[in-house]
């Protein structure tokens, strides 16, 4: 989830022409009848606002109907009311969402609504530069008064993890998306059973090891991906894991190593050269999909589903997995996906290799527009979602239809149709993941692990999958808010940099030899020099410095 929810630099120029067609788009989204100039959620309750003090908005007495802006050019939310879990939300909880899309173009969208005024009751955004601009124009809620009053987000994200959100003025804007207070994580790899089986199950351990077992699925294989990298070439950041003792994946994501007490280039990282060289052997061999960089999370999930990959990595493997093993094929051919430990070079620490990450504060965040007319409604909702329930409810539907009952811990006793249904349960992942606005990993992490072990009962004899991500997933905490605002110099040398490094990842991927991919890479080094990049290295070096005095202060 998370993983396949990665932060996505759009790269998109506005025009005139794009900003005023997003413009149309967005305020003639606000309602479904003509010349109707009101949103469905201006019927104000003064009681239900009454902010720190008074009476509470209780969910299910009184409707709640507000519209949402993914902020992303991916983000499509499917019908609200259209799935067992969101119509059970509409009926018992009387919420009810209109959806703003972006079209594609996540970028044109939100500057056009900036630009009008005609902003969405809720955004679901990226933290950090888009959020500061909407505060900065006085647009959104402080949601401060709000949190001793709904307990879920201050019980499950604390108190230190909501104080690294907050902004420069003080005061908490964002709600956030898969917080957590205790490691997560959801990366790594995982490998075909089926196939590692028929092929004699040999050691799987080292990169060596990995070379040597795709060219054997390759050879008996012809139609299986021998190595899947997912969406944007995902599997390529994962063996940069794997190539030194604690370089986790992060590195690559902020284009920027630590070392002591400095940020440096990505591109001069002798780990990030050996892991590109490694990679573009691969992709020339075929032992990588032909459309690594290009695919669609549809097209992954299918060739996954149907058992047409032997092994892969991915930022939220373990969705992947879970995708994989709740199929119908499962139980006719045997396919079946097994989490391994993450692979490494030889010589590397086992220990030592984190594919995954995690930070308390977690992925991105829901802010509250001061257009809604209902704030504190919103909020309510939000915690609640949150919350154990909401949690339960979004990912395993409504009670009695795939579960009933809880263990000790809150978590869902599943009922047998959970593991036959498999088809429609895949299905439903899909659906119901577009409405996690407010996922809580603390308690999903304990969920997955329990349906596992639930799977094991309800199958007899089949052993349930390790928390392996969970053991090798890097706290990187210390790593949030280090983006500069786009309007910035140095969030313009950022965004070239960005453009550097993606043009640079696929021209070594596709490089004919070793010698092309070390040019490659000298001359992205070269181009984003010349860009300012040490400018923005040093404005991320001060921010990292910062969080960790902040939580160096709290330890």
């Amino acid at each position: 989830m998370e993983g396949e929810h990665m932060s996505i630099a759009n790269g998109l120029i506005r025009t005139g022409l794009a900003a005023c067609a997003a413009a149309f788009l967005v305020t003639g989204c606000f309602s479904d009848k003509p010349g109707a100039t009101k949103k469905a959620t201006e019927v104000r309750n003064p009681k239900e606002e009454s902010g720190a003090g008074g009476s509470k908005f209780v969910l299910g007495q009184s409707p709640l109907a507000f519209s949402l802006y993914g902020n992303y050019d991916w983000y499509e939310m499917q019908p609200w009311g259209g799935d067992p879990a969101t119509r059970w939300i509409k009926e018992s909880k009387k919420v009810s969402v209109t959806n703003i899309p972006s079209g594609g173009k996540a970028a044109q969208t939100f500057q056009a609504m900036l630009d009008s005024g005609q902003l969405p009751d809720v955004i679901f955004t990226e933290r950090g530069t888009d959020v500061e601009r909407l505060r900065k124009a006085g647009k959104l809620v402080p949601l401060d008064p709000y949190l001793d009053k709904y307990p879920n987000l201050k019980k499950w994200a604390g108190a230190g993890t909501l104080d690294l959100l907050r902004s420069e003025d003080g005061k908490l804007y964002q709600f956030p998306n898969w917080h957590t207070s205790t490691p997560t994580g959801n990366g790594g790899y995982s490998i075909n059973m089926k196939l590692y089986e028929e092929l004699g199950s040999p050691q799987l351990e080292t990169f060596d090891d990995l070379y040597r077992y795709l060219q054997l699925v390759k050879q008996k294989y012809p139609n299986v991906v021998p190595f899947e990298v997912t969406i944007f070439g995902q599997g390529v950041d994962l063996l940069y894991s794997g190539f030194a003792d604690d370089h986790p994946t992060l590195f690559i994501s902020q284009l920027a190593v630590p070392q002591g007490d400095r940020l440096t280039s990505i591109f001069s990282d002798p780990v990030y050269k050996e892991t590109m060289l490694y990679a573009s052997k691969l992709y020339r061999e075929k032992l990588m999909g032909a459309n690594a960089l290009s695919q669609t999370l549809e097209q992954v999930r299918h060739k996954v589903t149907s058992g047409a990959v032997a092994v892969m990595a991915a930022y939220n493997v373990t969705d992947l997995t879970r995708r994989g093993n709740l199929t119908q094929q499962e139980a006719a051919s045997g396919v079946g996906y097994k989490l391994i430990w993450p692979l490494r070079k030889a010589g590397v620490d086992r220990h030592k290799v984190w594919p995954t990450q995690y930070d308390s504060t977690g992925w991105n965040s829901s802010v509250i527009t001061t257009g809604a007319a209902n704030p504190e409604g919103l909020y309510a909702y939000l915690d609640w979602l949150t919350g154990e329930e909401g949690q339960r409810v979004l990912n395993f539907g409504p009670e009695s239809l795939y579960w009933s009952g809880t263990d000790e811990a809150g978590i869902p006793v599943l009922k047998p149709n959970y593991y036959d249904e498999t088809g429609e349960i895949n299905r439903l992942l899909g659906v119901w993941d577009t409405f996690q606005w407010a996922g809580n990993s603390t308690y999903m992490s304990k969920a997955w692990e329990s349906v596992e072990k639930q799977r094991a009962l309800h199958e007899r004899g089949k052993e349930p999958q390790a928390s392996i991500p969970l053991q090798t997933s890097f706290d990187a905490t210390a790593f949030v808010n280090l983006d500069p605002a786009p309007e910035s110099e140095e969030g313009k040398i950022a965004e070239i940099v960005r453009g550097i490094y993606d043009e640079a990842k696929a021209a070594m991927l596709n490089a004919k030899s070793d010698a092309e991919v070390v040019a490659a890479l000298e001359q992205a080094s070269k181009a984003a020099n010349e860009a300012g990049y040490e400018r923005l290295l040093q404005f991320k070096t001060a921010k990292w410095l910062d969080n960790k005095r902040k939580l160096d202060a709290k330890k």
